[in-house]
């Protein structure tokens, strides 16, 4: 008993240093005033960081962002927001409406960030997510089709958005705090099936270890950050190349000529996201990149819009243009 009792120990202690570690590489470089802010939700994740970055040397301003999805989470969030006190950071909460297109997930994530950038007051705001996390979000990427944007995964440093933690384990979050003797949360959602990223956490991503015998959350971070650095390359000229070719709502097509199809279609996302709509899917961005190089007379292509009116992409003669239409 006294040997597993240390052994138990010595794995907290052993997490404890890696997260402390990754928390001050990441305030050394992205964070140099050391104020920052730590969405804290009261799971293992964000309660260990919260803990890490106090520890860290870092001025800590905890928010809590209350969904009020669940009975009884205003009392969550109070609990963890009185944690984030006792560990010497200063906390608040915030209560948020979660309503929207998209369903429950997207709604609940975009009144989150935006609360969230509420309340940091200039400061960067670090999140919780984990390697497991990073895993999970390039695997949904990849069974959905979505690109190299999305396998390239989550990026430590989105300003204002920081992510210290993506090179530390889910458990080693959970052993941080068992050693700090910390009050976890566990969020019943983080266990229900009827979300996709649960049955990829608790079914896929173990039946894969299981047939390529361990190592694929490693393996699959270890593409983001990869693919991250390959699209790092490729943006920088296709700033160069939209800056030539876009004019507001008019983009010229012939400096699109010669450009592999790589930085033309980054070229055409970029400008799509300029004039309004909202992160265009590949389907989208593919129908728009049709009228560029293979184009035989086909009509607008929707591109977003709302109630009202939509927006469609057309083209005359060598430019594109948006405009809306009405529904």
């Amino acid at each position: 008993m006294d040997r597993a009792r240390s052994l138990t120990s010595d794995a907290s202690a052993e997490a404890q240093r890696a997260i402390i570690g990754a928390v001050r590489a990441f305030a050394a470089q992205y964070a140099p005033a050391d104020r920052v802010c730590v969405a804290l939700s009261g799971g293992a994740d964000s309660l260990a960081l919260t803990a890490a970055a106090v520890r860290a040397g870092l001025e800590v301003h905890a928010v809590v962002v209350d969904h009020r999805l669940q009975d009884g989470s205003g009392g969550v969030a109070d609990r963890a927001a009185a944690t984030a006190r006792s560990l010497g950071a200063t906390a608040e909460v915030r209560a948020v409406t979660v309503t929207g297109a998209g369903g429950t997930e997207a709604a609940a994530r975009r009144a989150r960030y935006a609360a969230l950038d509420e309340a940091r007051s200039a400061r960067p705001v670090l999140l919780g997510h984990t390697l497991d996390d990073q895993a999970e979000t390039v695997l949904l990427g990849l069974g959905r089709g979505s690109g190299a944007r999305s396998l390239a995964g989550m990026r430590p440093w989105s300003r204002p958005w920081g992510r210290p933690l993506l090179g530390i384990r889910r458990a080693q979050t959970r052993a941080a705090c068992a050693g700090w003797e910390l009050p976890v949360w566990d969020d019943p959602h983080n266990d229900d099936p009827r979300f996709t990223r649960v049955r990829v956490r608790s079914e896929v991503l173990p039946l894969l270890d299981d047939v390529l015998g361990g190592g694929v959350a490693e393996a699959l971070a270890r593409t983001a950050t990869q693919l991250q650095d390959d699209l790092d390359a490729l943006d920088a000229p296709a700033e160069e190349l939209l800056a030539e070719c876009a004019y507001g709502r008019t983009l010229d097509l012939e400096p699109l000529d010669d450009a592999p199809a790589a930085l033309r279609t980054r070229v055409l996302r970029a400008w799509l996201l300029s004039i309004g709509a909202a992160e265009p899917s590949y389907r989208v961005v593919s129908a728009v990149d049709a009228l560029v190089t293979d184009w035989h007379g086909q009509g607008p292509i929707a591109v977003g819009g709302d109630q009202r009116a939509r927006l469609v992409v057309t083209r005359r003669a060598r430019e594109l243009h948006i405009k809306r239409e009405a529904r």
